[in-house]
């Protein structure tokens, strides 16, 4: 204990000591991954889809192409692997990014879905 004096009065602090706490390792959330996969058509054309992939996922100029010549060869791409919510979110914005201008008979958007990453 701590000792003051002040004028004749003894004040007495207790000694106070802090217990360390141990800090608990909780274990890691693990949330689910899911793929948006973009489906192909005959539809758009290149240029649609790599503009298409840069603005609404931020994939560079080379890696769009890439992805647009696989869908073209395989029939479908993984864009993106995140959350359930945002592939919702890029599914819907790749539905809703609308017709190919540079074709006239283009009706609308091409198509995507998503599916639990593996």
């Amino acid at each position: 204990m701590n000792t003051m004096n002040a004028d004749a009065d003894t004040v007495t602090v207790p000694d106070v000591k802090k217990k360390k706490r141990k800090k608990k390792k909780g274990k890691p959330v693990h949330i689910p991954q899911y793929h948006v996969v973009l489906l192909d058509d005959n539809d758009h054309t290149y240029d649609y889809v790599i503009e298409m992939l840069m603005q609404i996922f931020g994939h560079t100029r080379e890696t769009a192409f890439q992805m647009a010549c696989e869908v073209d060869s395989a029939g479908r791409v993984i864009v993106d692997t995140t959350s359930k919510e945002r592939a919702e979110l890029k599914r819907d914005q790749i539905h809703a990014y609308g017709p190919d201008w540079r074709i006239p008979h283009c009706q609308g958007s091409m198509s995507a879905t998503i599916e639990p990453a593996k």
